[in-house]
């Protein structure tokens, strides 16, 4: 309407500025009920756009006067629905800081309000309830949404997770399972059906979810591999020590598989070595290590290879652990296999030497303990049971944990391979379950002999000055005594002596 009153106006107003310009002022006359009425073609041309103006402006008026209702309609309803929304908004508010009672107050004034959002009101009704501790309440107004597709996914999970603060593991895994299936992209259902299977140990049905999570992208694909590698090794594990025949070389493909995958996980890649070493496959098992080292140096990495060949010199041992060290100079435990490389081959100055790039390292019961067998070896008991004082009360390092007692790595249990398969497969970092349950582990200090040396003045308390290697002070842990203290000059026997000069009962 606007648009055709301004085309009038303008082609009126083209036609007065044409008269205008001819000189011409033309002549008009309009006869109308026996009247005439006569006048020039300029004043015909601005009565008309005056009366086209005031024609207008009536039209408009009287749509104005006719639309009010309407209109008056409308802006009620805008009202109602700015009022809607704010009360939804301090609903869900009050729902995230657990104000239950506010909560149901607020849903039940917001179903009057927002009658064109029912979903929303269902969900604050169903979160409020459940925020007030109303289980039956939360329940049915959970189960209400399970008839509308389009809230359904969101009961289901409401509903699952009643399940689970009720102990109900089987109602929950059931709307997890239904979610799963009727929603491509429910993270929320896999994972709650994921951590379903590796509570009970379901290692296949586990890497089967994984696998679905990828295809669905659900997960990225570093994830999914990641998850798949400890899935592997976890089942290998499982499969390791089974009687038949078969179910070993079984866990030996898995944990070739889980290597072959992640490189950089640890456990698999160990089991890997000595599942292939075990059928005669050693090479293998090496390149595998090798591999391994060259992206996350493990203290068990070596150790098992270490022990892929029990027939060779301790040259020819130390020269292996050597070349292994030398995949991955600069990773620290590089450098501590450096150390351990030149002890085993009987290379006490080479060991010293190694030793140097230590230095900067804090020191834990490992660095202390490998230091004590350092000095030992080059001929200095004294240093060597300092360092053995200060490994007593020094923190034990994660990795090394690792280890049981009898030396075995990642001896874990299946609850640990599930926190595990978690962890390594979201993060790429692995846990150390014995460290955490403070579990006995693999020797971390040697067996030295318990006297000093007459010529030791490092501890000899007339001297009355510290020596270069101060003990720190501490308390000692039940598990491993204090050392006894030196005895006085005065007191200690030629035997002592002879004991010292003997080599250590146990060098590793």
């Amino acid at each position: 309407m606007i648009r055709a009153a301004l085309a009038v106006v303008l082609v009126l107003a083209l036609s007065v500025a044409v008269l205008a310009l001819s000189g011409e002022a033309g002549h008009a006359s309009i006869i109308w009920m026996g009247w005439r009425a006569d006048l020039t073609a300029a004043a015909l041309a601005l009565i008309t756009l005056v009366g086209a103006l005031l024609a207008l402006v009536f039209w408009r008026l009287l749509l104005w006067v006719i639309e009010a209702p309407r209109r008056a309609e409308r802006a009620r309803a805008d009202t109602r629905r700015r009022q809607a929304g704010e009360v939804l908004t301090r609903g869900f508010l009050a729902v995230a800081a657990g104000d239950g009672a506010e909560a149901r107050r607020l849903a039940a004034k917001a179903a009057d309000l927002a009658e064109d959002a029912p979903g929303l009101v269902r969900v604050l009704a169903a979160q409020a309830a459940e925020a007030a501790g109303d289980t039956i309440a939360a329940q049915a107004a959970y189960s209400a949404m399970l008839g509308f597709p389009e809230m359904r996914l969101a009961g289901h999970k409401g509903l699952m997770q009643l399940a689970q603060a009720q102990g109900d593991r089987a109602t929950a895994l059931s709307h997890a399972e239904q979610a799963y299936g009727q929603a491509r992209t429910a993270r929320w259902a896999w994972r709650a059906l994921l951590e379903a299977k590796l509570a009970e140990g379901d290692w296949d049905a586990a890497r089967d979810l994984v696998k679905g999570a990828l295809d669905r992208k659900i997960v990225s694909p570093i994830v999914a591999e990641r998850g798949r590698a400890a899935l592997l090794a976890a089942s290998a594990a499982g499969l390791e020590s089974a009687p038949d025949a078969k179910a070993r070389a079984q866990a030996a493909d898995f944990a070739a598989e889980a290597a072959k995958l992640q490189p950089g996980f640890a456990p698999g890649v160990v089991m890997a070595a000595r599942l292939l070493a075990a059928q005669g496959k050693p090479t293998r098992g090496a390149q595998a290590i090798e591999a391994a080292w060259k992206v996350a140096p493990h203290p068990a990495l070596w150790l098992a290879y270490r022990d892929l060949k029990t027939n060779e010199t301790p040259s020819q041992r130390a020269e292996r652990l050597r070349d292994l060290a030398a995949l991955n100079p600069p990773a620290r435990e590089s450098r501590i296999l450096a150390v351990e490389a030149a002890l085993t081959g009987g290379d006490p100055a080479g060991a010293a030497e190694a030793a140097k790039a230590l230095e900067a390292e804090p020191v834990t019961a490992r660095i202390a303990g490998l230091m004590a067998r350092v000095a030992f070896a080059g001929g200095r008991p004294d240093e060597a049971r300092v360092w053995m004082a200060r490994g007593v009360s020094a923190p034990r390092e994660p990795d090394w944990s690792d280890l049981d007692p009898e030396g075995r790595a990642f001896a874990y249990q299946p609850g640990d391979w599930a926190r595990l398969v978690t962890s390594f497969a979201e993060t790429g970092e692995l846990i150390h379950p014995r460290h955490e349950r403070r579990e006995r582990v693999m020797s971390e200090l040697p067996e030295l002999p318990i006297a000093y040396a007459d010529t030791a003045p490092l501890l000899t308390a007339e001297a009355g000055a510290p020596g270069p290697y101060p003990i720190d002070e501490g308390h000692f842990e039940d598990d491993e005594p204090p050392p006894p203290p030196a005895p006085r000059p005065s007191q200690r026997r030629p035997a002592a002596r002879r004991r010292l000069a003997s080599a250590p009962r146990s060098a590793k």
